[in-house]
């Protein structure tokens, strides 16, 4: 199919609609899969959340402390927290925090966002810097860019006053001085967790190896129930990451390294060190590196949550979980013989009327062919009717001449010859006549048979008193043929 053929047939598919309100036909529509579960975000959050994360704790399992966390009804514990040890990094962290700008060190909101979305924009323009995240930029020149994004005003990063390292260092300046981690407190003991979701072998026990499919689905399960400017955020965050490592051969920046440059600033709890982590930080810096890698499936409703969203506000009832769809197929497949036999009702009737149809259709065009002169044309298509009559031939309305038998001619000499050797040419003759082949047997043949019997059935009595009138009957004609023979000499 032509290119062109082939993008106007999508382009009509797309905006084909179905829609009552005619002042909404000419509006363009931008279909959204997840439209049912941003809806049920927004207008029923409870019901979302216990969707969500009923899902959640099917893939990993939460204590019930943790469980509370993660739904809020408790305050996080973190590493570090109950530390009698105040340090310098950790006091200058928290004073670093208290010079709350209107972007720079405040709770994070759409304004913030779209300030910093500016950054992020210049940066998808120069991925080839190398070193980019890793470099840290001019201080200076850093906080004239960082005083422009909490006054508000319009800054024009394509001018070359500002590096890309200087633009580079300012957004993960952003991210460390939030009041928490971009992916939340709330959320840091599940990520652990997600971080452990590894295979299983034929017997049953744990590999090392990571189950990636089980943990892309949590990843999407847990970044559903993030708060709406983390998750924007985040996405923009991810997406640039995943560029930048597209170009390593330029800029040396591969997801690994990137990770260990935003760990500590989008899923590290705050006021910690690295040796309150411990063990934990392989986990982490690890599951950075997996969000990047996978950034562009992370973002996703899994097909089962956009199903029950559906079914929420089109369906009978809401289904909380997978197990519950499981359940509604199951109960669709055992329905399903019945919506077969409908079918095939339905499919039954609709041939009889087309065999029917056919039927009227044959009839006409051989009551045509009838009423044609006759030709050639004539006599082929009667032989093409006659070729198959259960299909082409329409019934004994317009019966068809048979056509007449040519009679073998004999001659004298032969019929003398046949009458004279006697009984046993006849009785073969008659032999070959009385048994038929199957396809040639006739209705007055069987009705003839099932009246006379078979031979075998036949008495003694009946079978002598047939050949003696058989053998009279050809002395009789033997003695008529001699005396005609010495009549004509």
């Amino acid at each position: 199919m032509p290119l062109q053929k082939l993008s106007a047939l999508i382009d009509a598919i797309c905006s084909f609609v179905i829609c009552n309100d005619s002042s909404l036909r000419s509006q363009p529509i931008i279909f959204n899969p997840d439209f049912f579960v941003e809806k049920l975000r927004h207008e029923k959050p409870e019901v979302f959340t216990e969707l969500v994360v009923s899902n959640i704790t099917r893939l990993i399992d939460l204590p019930g402390a943790e469980l509370a966390q993660l739904m809020g009804e408790e305050d996080p514990k973190l590493p570090g927290a109950n530390s009698t040890a105040s340090g310098f990094f950790r006091s200058l962290m928290s004073l670093k925090r208290k010079e709350k700008g209107v972007v720079f060190g405040s709770p994070l909101t759409e304004e913030g966002i779209a300030q910093v979305s500016q950054l992020i924009e210049y940066l998808h323009k120069n991925l080839r810097a190398e070193g980019l995240f890793r470099v840290p930029g001019n201080s200076i020149r850093q906080q004239i860019l960082k005083d422009a994004l909490n006054s508000g005003t319009d800054i024009d990063l394509d001018s070359g006053e500002f590096h890309s390292n200087d633009v580079a260092t300012l957004l993960k300046m952003f991210l460390g001085e939030l009041p928490e981690p971009l992916l939340t407190h709330k959320h840091f003991h599940a990520h652990l967790k997600i971080a452990d979701l590894m295979l299983f072998d034929e017997k049953g026990n744990k590999t090392s190896t990571p189950d990636k499919e089980r943990q892309i689905e949590a990843l999407q399960l847990l970044f559903l129930i993030l708060p709406a400017p983390n998750r924007s955020l985040l996405k923009l965050l991810l997406d640039l990451l995943y560029q930048t490592a597209k170009k390593q051969d330029k800029n040396k920046m591969s997801a690994h390294n990137l990770a260990l440059m935003f760990a500590p600033h989008i899923l590290w709890p705050r006021n910690v060190t690295a040796n309150d982590l411990q063990e934990n930080i392989t986990k982490l810096n690890n599951g950075v590196t997996f969000m990047i890698k996978h950034s562009q499936k992370l973002f996703k409703a899994p097909a089962y949550i956009r199903e029950c969203a559906r079914l929420h506000y089109l369906g009978s009832r809401a289904h909380t979980s997978k197990d519950d769809l499981d359940l509604l197929t199951s109960g669709s497949k055992e329905l399903q013989p019945l919506k077969s036999q409908k079918r095939s009702r339905l499919d039954t009737c609709h041939q009889e009327e087309t065999q029917q149809r056919t039927e009227e259709a044959l009839k006409e065009l051989f009551r045509h062919v009838n009423n044609m002169p006759d030709s050639a044309k004539k006599k082929k298509l009667i032989r093409q009717f006659n070729k198959h009559p259960t299909a082409l031939t329409p019934g004994s309305e317009v019966p068809t001449s048979p056509a007449p038998r040519r009679t073998r001619s004999r001659s004298f000499s032969g019929l003398i010859k046949r009458k004279v050797l006697g009984t046993p040419v006849i009785l073969e003759r008659k032999s070959r006549d009385t048994t038929p082949e199957p396809e040639r047997v006739s209705k007055e043949n069987v009705h003839l048979l099932q009246k006379c019997g078979s031979p075998a059935h036949m008495s003694q009595a009946k079978l002598k008193t047939l050949e003696g009138r058989k053998e009279e009957s050809c002395r009789r004609m033997r003695t008529r043929l001699l005396s005609k023979d010495s009549s004509s000499l």
